[in-house]
């Protein structure tokens, strides 16, 4: 016989399965903080250039981390909040 020894095999399989969950624990984070920066980077963005065209009519949001995180995370309705906000603030 060839002496297969199976408590061998089976701390392979076990060693390659906490490998597998401790990169999966180490890469779902990293993953939402991308998605978070990435986000957070076309929110300045799309802040910036409505800076650029609502200077044209009189509307103005200051470009700061927040501001860029709001309109990141939120989307189009973040910039709404950000624009109603900025609307209620200001009277």
């Amino acid at each position: 016989m060839l002496g297969i020894e199976y408590n061998v095999i089976l701390a392979y399989i076990f060693g390659i399965i906490l490998l597998y969950l401790a990169g999966w624990v180490l890469l779902v984070p990293l993953k939402y903080l991308l998605r978070l920066i990435f986000n957070g980077i076309l929110g300045g963005i799309s802040l910036i250039l409505i800076n650029i065209f609502g200077g044209l009519i009189g509307i103005h949001i200051g470009v700061n981390p927040i501001t860029a995180l709001i309109s990141g995370m939120l989307g189009i309705p973040g910039i709404s909040l950000l624009l109603i906000l900025q609307y209620y603030l200001k009277i």
